[in-house]
């Protein structure tokens, strides 16, 4: 694939890539306080570092592997060939967005059944 086809490849991609996290850290963060607040039994410092904390390990990651698979390397020299390449690259990143928001989701879940569980007072066993 010629050069001009690559830059332009890699001029959809990024910007593609860069929204997608955005969009979905936004809504995920934005929404996850609640919980966050909740698991830390309303301390709200507490809840809005730690979600804060989350929301940069998220971008990290997610950029990370964006940046690790933004390699294009078709040999056609067509657009049809970087319509596919894209489609599957960006198609791929957005499965694997998809997956990291489910995570996210479950260590949220996970953290607010812990925190019910330490709510809740030990019953004695009968004798």
């Amino acid at each position: 694939m010629e050069t001009t086809k690559i830059l332009i490849g890699y001029a959809v991609y990024l910007p593609a890539a860069l929204f997608l996290t955005l969009y979905v850290s936004k809504t995920l963060f934005k929404n996850s306080k609640i919980y966050m607040i909740d698991i830390f039994k309303g301390k709200e410092i507490i809840a809005g570092a730690t979600n804060k904390l989350f929301e940069t390990g998220f971008y990290l990651l997610n950029l990370g592997f964006a940046l690790l698979i933004m390699k294009i390397t078709a040999y056609e020299n067509n657009y049809q060939t970087l319509i596919e390449t894209l489609s599957f690259k960006i198609g791929g990143f957005s499965i694997y967005l998809g997956l990291m928001l489910f995570f996210n989701l479950y260590l949220f879940f996970r953290g607010k059944r812990k925190a019910n569980e330490y709510k809740q007072p030990a019953i004695a066993p009968n004798s």
